[in-house]
């Protein structure tokens, strides 16, 4: 066993985990079941976090690999940029059951803090590690274009 010290969402959040232990499992064992367990594979998307800024399927990280890193999960608060995603998928209706939600929306995040205006075939490359059954995607790529297009929301994030 050893100790780590991971930051999720600007707290520190402190453990005893195995080697073997997934940093999916470790979020999910420290209360951070906002994300979803899917394949275990890192096939879905369903686990996707940010890991120091960069989306990572949670499932194929070890917990000991995010010793003194920062995770931002869909329950970041204070983010510009991820609060208009979320604002955007409910208005276009980019969801339905909700399940991808959390890692389409981490994803969603990463690549607009690395491609502020991409195109809709950059928008669909990003996701296509994610999987949803419910919506067709169409829905996804109009909202996450949507805030693409809000120069705003790039003002208050800091860009």
């Amino acid at each position: 066993m050893k100790e780590i010290r991971v930051k999720v969402n600007d707290r520190w959040v402190v453990g005893l985990v195995e080697s073997s232990t997934t940093l999916l499992q470790f979020l999910r064992d420290n209360g951070h079941t906002e994300v979803k367990r899917g394949c275990d594979e890192g096939e879905c998307g369903v686990c996707t976090v940010l890991l120091d800024g960069k989306a990572v399927p949670s499932c194929l990280i070890l917990a000991v690999q995010a010793d003194g890193r920062e995770v931002t999960t869909v329950k970041k608060e204070g983010d510009p940029l991820l609060t208009a995603l979320k604002e955007a998928f409910v208005s276009y209706e980019a969801l339905q059951c909700g399940f991808c939600t959390p890692g389409m929306l981490m994803t969603a995040r990463w690549l607009l803090s690395e491609n502020p205006r991409p195109s809709r075939e950059e928008i669909r490359d990003a996701l296509s590690g994610n999987l949803c059954r419910c919506t067709g995607y169409q829905k996804i790529v109009e909202a996450i274009e949507k805030v693409s297009s809000i120069e705003e929301v790039y003002r208050n994030a800091g860009r």
